[in-house]
């Protein structure tokens, strides 16, 4: 089954701990290197990585650059993240939210080089007997807590004029999630594909609010540490070349499109049905142009001001920040949020950017 497990936790609390208490300068580069290891975790919008690989779209691009880059799975989706702050892998494939809250708030300078897609329905509240989403009021919500479930379950209950407390919070594993919905007591959950597409199938069941209704929040992003882009930026132009000649081959609407598209259904474990019911609300930014735009938006540092509030209202900076300023965000075109003199996590447009000029 497609699935990430993209949940920041106690893990991220923890790793906010260890910086926040003082302020960090940006990296030194680390150093001119030829090899790069890049985690990645089992979802439809990331599945073009580790098929690229594959399909040997990694090794042109690479080569043309002098670079080895070898894309590395990692089962547990956090565990990937974990091992990219620790310094065990020089890039991942990551939330948005998760990308803030665990290597950026721990510390670790980070680089988004690709926005490669948003959850454009793969992500839902779901409510037994009623259509609207008011009627969650008072109601306990199954979810896997501090995930960016909860932060859709925050985004819905805003848009219904409701605060958090109007509700009360289950804390409930994505592995058990379909399950315990199946119980006739739960009235409430919100959850993510491919869990989310089952639930709905429960009789009585209706989705209130999906990330369709917050489109360009819940985003995908490929990032790398920033002090090794720094020392080596044909890194990024290899990574920003394989992701748009990839992007260019999974969309063709012919039989050498379709055998991409099931070659990475095959890689994540399911059929290509499956797979296309993903990529149906998976909005992926295929081409440089899409992807530049979307770094450039205004609504790129709305939506990471709001992401960055309510990681802070749930503590998962660490007790060591005393506001949601606390970690520095900078954004194409200069702009910032945050503590500028702690900016740990970046948005990067130039090789988006180079792809777009064809200058790669």
């Amino acid at each position: 089954m497609i699935n990430r497990i993209r949940t920041a936790g106690n893990i991220a609390a923890i790793a906010g701990a260890l910086v926040l208490a003082s302020c960090s300068s940006p990296e030194e580069p680390a150093g001119p290197r030829t090899d790069f290891d890049i985690g990645w975790s089992i979802y439809a919008g990331w599945m073009p990585w580790p098929y690229a690989q594959q399909a040997g779209i990694v090794d042109k691009w690479a080569d043309k650059y002098g670079l080895d880059i070898e894309f590395v799975q990692v089962n547990d989706y956090v565990e990937s993240v974990n091992q990219y702050t620790a310094g065990k892998l020089d890039g991942v494939t990551v939330a948005n939210m998760d990308a803030l809250t665990i290597p950026a708030a721990g510390g670790k300078d980070t680089t988004a080089v690709i926005i490669g897609d948003y959850s454009n329905g793969n992500d839902g509240i779901l409510l037994k007997g009623n259509d609207r989403l008011g009627a969650i009021r008072g109601k306990d919500v199954h979810l896997v807590e501090l995930s960016v479930s909860h932060y859709l379950l925050a985004r819905g209950l805003e848009t219904a004029g409701l605060p958090m407390t109007a509700v009360n919070t289950i804390n409930t594993a994505d592995a058990d999630i379909a399950g315990a919905f199946t119980a006739p007591e739960i009235k409430a959950a919100v959850a993510w594909n491919p869990q989310l597409s089952t639930m709905k199938d429960t009789p009585g069941t209706n989705m209130v609010f999906s990330s369709s209704d917050i489109p360009g929040e819940i985003l995908d992003l490929l990032v790398v540490d920033t002090a090794t882009l720094k020392s080596n930026p044909n890194l990024g132009k290899a990574l920003a070349g394989i992701w748009y000649e990839t992007m260019a081959l999974m969309k063709r609407q012919d039989a050498e499109g379709k055998a991409a598209r099931d070659a990475m259904a095959k890689m994540a474990g399911t059929t290509p049905e499956v797979f296309e019911g993903q990529l149906a609300t998976t909005f992926l930014y295929d081409t440089p142009q899409a992807g530049v735009a979307a770094a450039r938006s205004p609504a790129l540092v709305e939506t990471m001001r709001r992401v960055r509030d309510f990681s802070f209202s749930q503590g998962l900076f660490g007790q060591g920040a005393r506001s949601a300023d606390a970690v520095g965000m900078a954004f194409p075109g200069g702009k910032t949020l945050g503590n500028a003199q702690n900016v740990t996590l970046r948005f990067d447009d130039s090789f988006m950017q180079m792809a777009a000029d064809n200058a790669l």
